[in-house]
């Protein structure tokens, strides 16, 4: 048993290509000791970031290495399950898997149901987020005229977030009895989320100055927050292909035009991956918008529980541990599918 663990082990560190990413981590540590280089401090946060995946990845794999050398059989099942955590990243092959994630979220049919139902997603990716400590934020939100939001954009920050919730793009449908009316009708509500790597300056994504529109707007909100007192939201158009970015959450100008700059290059790089393109010059004239089509994911609370993914099959009876951000097994599927 104990020799067969050590084999999964082996093999696992073939296919994560851990002696690569440890002569990774002598480069970076090398490079960090070098003259100038925390001279460019987005680059060197970057860098920084890139340096703590690594020993973590690493660390994960050579711990599991030395527990098996010490283990009794009755730790040999906890070896068992966490082997089967780290072969997770083995599906992680994509050109961005290994990036933070940035969503878009918008309502769609259903009114304030619909709209209320965007900001309950919203919620349950950032509980998501929390209990796998990532770092999350939230880079723009339009809030509804009763309750919910009409659209919103959130960050969530950490090694491989992009490649565990790509596939969470879709249309997602809420059927429940409504809190908006007096009868309690039943309800179906739809909203669309849109999942996008977060492109760093270590991408080398360009876009061309000439392609680009920027225009400053007061920012919106609720109760006449300090940011609304200034022009300080941004909004980035492409021209070429007509994507807009958005940010109003931050405090100045500035820090909202990074931001924003940092979706529009996740839009376009995310359109670069759907459409196996090289540059972006090769996107003039596509859509724009991600486009609607059938749900990929139900979930029901009336009149009975339950939540299923159309695609994997996977199904759940308690959506509400599922929209308390519990969609590990919903990830899973869809990975291995």
């Amino acid at each position: 048993m104990i020799m067969d663990l050590e084999k999964k082990i082996a093999e696992l560190k073939s296919t994560l290509k851990i002696a690569e990413k440890e002569n990774r981590v002598r480069e970076i540590e090398t490079e960090m000791q070098s003259e100038g280089f925390w001279n460019n401090q987005e680059m060197a946060n970057e860098r920084t970031k890139e340096l703590k995946n690594l020993k973590n990845e690493i660390k994960k794999v050579t711990d599991l290495e030395e527990l098996v050398e010490i283990a009794g059989d009755d730790e040999q099942e906890i070896i068992e399950s966490e082997i089967k955590k780290l072969e997770i990243l083995t599906y992680f092959s994509g050109k961005y898997d290994d990036h933070s994630a940035i969503i878009n979220f918008y309502s769609g049919a259903g009114g304030d149901d619909a709209q209320d139902w965007t900001e309950m997603l919203l919620k349950m990716y950032l509980r998501f987020a929390e209990n796998n400590d990532f770092e999350a934020k939230i880079l723009n939100q339009t809030p509804g005229q009763i309750a919910g939001v009409k659209s919103a954009t959130l960050e969530i920050d950490g090694n491989y977030a992009y490649g565990r919730m790509k596939r969470e793009t879709g249309v997602h449908r809420l059927v429940r009895q409504s809190p908006f009316n007096a009868k309690d009708l039943r309800q179906t509500s739809f909203s669309l989320v849109e999942v996008m790597p977060k492109i760093s300056p270590l991408d080398k994504l360009e876009i061309p100055a000439s392609e680009i529109k920027i225009d400053t707007f007061r920012a919106g909100g609720h109760g006449g927050q300090s940011v609304n007192t200034t022009d300080s939201a941004v909004r980035i158009t492409h021209i070429p292909t007509g994507i807009v970015a958005i940010c109003q959450n931050e405090r100045s100008q500035l820090q909202n035009k990074a931001a924003a700059m940092s979706v529009l290059s996740a839009r376009l790089a995310k359109m670069l991956e759907d459409q196996h393109k090289e540059k972006i010059s090769e996107l003039r004239g596509e859509s724009a918008e991600p486009e609607w089509g059938s749900q990929i994911r139900s979930y029901i609370l009336h009149p009975y529980k339950l939540v299923k993914d159309h695609r994997t099959n996977f199904e759940s009876s308690n959506p509400e541990a599922v929209l308390a951000g519990g969609i590990e097994g919903l990830l899973e599927a869809e990975v291995k599918n």
